[in-house]
């Protein structure tokens, strides 16, 4: 077998050539070294120094067209189609690489940012970093002239912010290889109310059938799970139900550090596991104070959780220049603790599809939260429908096998002046209707993470109808099913749930035309049964 393609790779220390060779061994691609030959030639000894120093040589003796008489017994005998040079260093060499193989040879140049470059060259280990600084390392024998090479170049890619992943395959494509297409295996669950629908336990429940669980919002968003009990405030509700999931925290979301760090030490998570986007914003304590402060009384009356998401969002957006409200701001790459951890979410996400696994995306707070389609000014600070969560996950709506509608019985909202909600009723109604102590049904109806008392109201059958088509909905899961009767937590199919249950369930889905896939019964490790039971 011989290589039906030569990618000959160029740019400076530090750009990146070694990892875009390592992204590239998945498509069947193989490095080829000219070290070897440089010794056999010359005689020089296998250090760096050595190695660069007779390589210039044979370059000045024969004007760069030893690296053709190197790589051509390789390409001859190749196990692999792609075989890739890492790497040209004058222009000269290109142009003999060229000359011999015709239209095999592919020339990419990479390019970052000086500032990046410099960055990245300080990070590396000491014992490899042979210069005391970036710059006398720039201008050390042929890197002087490398950037150079950008003009002969086929396609120049900047690694500054893109992952080596995403870059091979655009050299691929470039070369007219395009990768398999991405399944449609995503799924999002949103809540199709005003929040507290119950979808933490709801995604815990589901979390068995996905390869990766990721969290979109921020911490004024809590999602309780019954077993093992936990409160998630930033990390997917299935983190401990699904051991083997991926984990990934959004690009769009708000990161509390010491929650974040706390529910990240109780899973022992590790970066082989984890994955958080470079731009999610950090919450200051400075938006908690703003939140929580005299300043925050227009907040207090659309009864603000006070966990200074909507101050952080704000400043993403007003910050871009110069700081003009409240600290500049600092993004998830721009915190030392979390450097191991932060990666690009839509390349975890597109390689888990691309491998046709299935993808959970977990949305936070309800539809009628919506920034812009809600009760303005009684709303959230970011897009809550499963656009919203689409767009603070980086992926297109054509991965999207389902939509997944969280439904209560009866929706509530957060207690005080928290906006309008339908025809509100008390909790002494619902206990008798249902069977369920005044006490108990006071002590679960508390916000998760205000932990201030809910107000809750009748069903409303036409903003139902409103949410299933802003969410694109495919499937509904309602929640709460006891608080139609204690007795339907005892229930272990459809057949067992109570008269009003199963009548309600059929009228759902006559007026949304969405099958109800899910039903949650009790707040418990077996409490929701999925369709599959009914039949």
């Amino acid at each position: 077998m011989s290589a039906d393609l030569l990618i000959v790779l160029s740019g400076p220390i530090g750009v990146g050539k070694s990892s875009f060779v390592e992204a590239l061994e998945p498509f069947g691609a193989s490095r080829v070294s000219t070290r070897q030959y440089i010794i056999d030639q010359t005689g020089c000894g296998n250090e760096r120094r050595a190695l660069q120093e007779a390589g210039d040589q044979l370059d000045r003796d024969t004007d760069g067209i030893w690296v053709a008489d190197a790589l051509a017994p390789a390409l001859r005998s190749s196990p692999s189609k792609i075989v890739v040079l890492d790497s040209a260093r004058i222009a000269a060499q290109v142009e003999a690489l060229r000359e011999r193989f015709g239209l095999k040879v592919l020339h990419v140049h990479l390019h970052a940012d000086r500032e990046i470059l410099e960055d990245r060259y300080l990070r590396r280990d000491s014992e490899i970093r042979e210069f005391n600084s970036y710059a006398e390392a720039a201008e050390h024998g042929t890197e002087s002239q490398v950037h150079s090479l950008a003009l002969i170049a086929d396609l120049v890619l900047d690694t500054s912010d893109a992952s080596s992943d995403q870059l091979a395959e655009t050299a691929l494509a470039f070369f007219g290889r395009q990768s398999p297409p991405v399944q449609a295996k995503l799924d999002v669950i949103v809540g199709g109310q005003y929040g507290s629908e119950g979808k933490g336990n709801i995604c815990a429940a589901l979390a068995e059938h996905y390869d990766c669980l990721v969290r979109v919002g921020g911490p004024n968003a809590g999602h309780r799970v019954a077993d093992p009990a936990y409160k998630y405030v930033q990390l997917p509700s299935g983190t401990w139900t699904n051991e083997h999931a991926q984990i990934v925290i959004s690009a769009g979301s708000m990161l509390w550090l010491p929650q974040l760090m706390l529910e990240m030490l109780d899973h022992k998570l590790t970066p082989d596991r984890l994955t958080i986007d470079p731009q999610a914003i950090i919450i200051d304590d400075e938006d908690r104070r703003i939140e929580e402060g005299d300043s925050s009384g227009g907040l207090n009356k659309i009864a603000t959780t006070k966990q200074g998401v909507g101050s952080a969002v704000a400043r993403k957006i007003l910050n871009r220049g110069d700081a003009i409200f409240g600290p500049q701001v600092k993004l998830a790459r721009d915190v030392e603790q979390l450097r191991s951890f932060v990666n690009p979410a839509r390349k975890v996400i597109e390689g888990m599809l691309a491998a046709g696994r299935a993808v959970l995306v977990e949305g936070t707070q309800g539809t009628e939260l919506s920034i812009h389609h809600g009760r303005y000014p009684h709303v959230t600070s970011r897009e809550t429908s499963s656009s919203g969560c689409l767009s603070d996950t980086g992926v297109p709506f054509n991965v999207v096998r389902d939509v997944i509608m969280v439904v209560r019985t009866y929706p509530i909202r957060v207690g005080g002046t928290s906006g309008p909600m339908g025809q509100v009723i008390d909790f002494q109604t619902i206990a008798d209707r249902s069977g369920i102590s005044l006490d108990e049904l006071e002590k679960t109806e508390r916000g998760t993470v205000s932990g201030r008392p809910r107000r809750i109201a009748e069903f409303d059958w036409h903003r139902i109808r409103l949410a299933a088509r802003l969410n694109g909905a495919t499937k509904i899961a309602l929640t709460f099913a006891d608080y139609f009767g204690i007795e339907n937590r005892q229930a272990t199919d459809f057949a067992s749930l109570n008269v009003q249950t199963q009548e309600f369930i059929r009228k759902l889905e006559q007026m949304t035309g969405i099958p109800v896939a899910y039903v949650s019964k009790a707040f418990a490790k077996d409490g929701v049964l999925e369709r599959g039971s009914w039949k």
